[in-house]
């Protein structure tokens, strides 16, 4: 694997900490503390990935030209671990890298549970703005809600451009600044929080991530659909598809019919799917 030398030191070395300490916090612990999971027996992991792919059931038909694909496949952001044992378990060669220790630690011991302890080692920490591995190393790349969180969303993209082989594909999820939450909350918030001088925006980004003492995500970008084409430009091939809406409380209209054409039109996420 190429180290951090070979490229140049990093230029988001305190940010990267700040997200290694917060990330550290799996993503997706929201969930679980919603349907009461605490630990991480193989019982509670079960239950909580029949919760995740309930809870965004677009994800697997996004996630089947990999698998097709198989080849060497290098996931970026790991969380609970959930898309990480799919993958897995779905005959690609599979890596995983992310910020924070806890992550990490969550995949190499559900590689384990699987029998497939001997990648291990291909489970490493990490930025997703230096990948620790040669150029052309993989068939695919795949990061759901990752790389917005890297606080230089171009450079990582390049960095699995530059990762892929020719013909490799790429699934990347990253989140909608034209989604309706954004238009309806996200804006009219960030307006409200620079008047009072709070240029970052912390409450909008809670909107979006945020701990168990609610503190948001060090850094969260949002991109349009046009930006995402223009960063993606170096691809041979892009294809962008809205998904993901939240449930209308105040309307009583719940969120399982929305995530059809309502959210093809203003989901809060874009998925692009890349060819190199």
């Amino acid at each position: 694997m190429a180290t951090r030398s070979d490229r140049g030191d990093s230029r988001m070395t305190g940010l990267d900490e700040q997200n290694a300490a917060f990330w550290d916090e799996l993503c997706g612990s929201m969930l679980a503390r919603q349907i009461g999971i605490t630990d991480a027996s193989a019982a509670s992991l079960r239950r909580f990935d029949e919760a995740y792919f309930n809870f965004y059931p677009y994800l697997m038909r996004h996630l089947q030209p990999i698998v097709a694909r198989r080849g060497r496949t290098l996931e970026i952001g790991l969380g609970y671990g959930t898309v990480s044992e799919f993958l897995a378990l779905t005959a690609v060669d599979y890596h995983g890298l992310d910020i924070a220790r806890g992550p990490v630690e969550m995949v190499r011991g559900r590689l384990s549970e699987i029998g497939q302890s001997g990648r291990s080692e291909q489970v490493v920490e990490g930025s997703a703005l230096e990948i620790p591995w040669p150029d052309g190393y993989f068939d695919n790349v795949v990061s759901i809600g990752c790389l917005h969180h890297t606080g230089d969303l171009a450079r990582s993209i390049r960095e699995v451009h530059r990762v892929l082989a020719p013909g490799g594909l790429a699934m990347v999820m990253v989140y909608n600044r034209n989604s309706l939450r954004h238009l309806v909350f996200v804006r009219p918030q960030a307006a409200i929080a620079r008047l009072s001088g709070d240029t970052g925006n912390r409450a909008a980004r809670a909107m979006y991530d945020a701990n168990a003492d609610g503190d948001p995500a060090p850094c969260t970008e949002f991109s349009s659909a046009r930006r995402m084409r223009r960063l993606f430009g170096q691809f041979s091939s892009v294809r962008i598809v809205r998904e993901n809406m939240d449930e209308m409380t105040r309307l009583r209209v719940p969120r399982e019919p929305l995530l059809g054409w309502p959210a093809h039109l203003l989901g809060l996420d874009l998925y692009v799917t890349a060819v190199k």
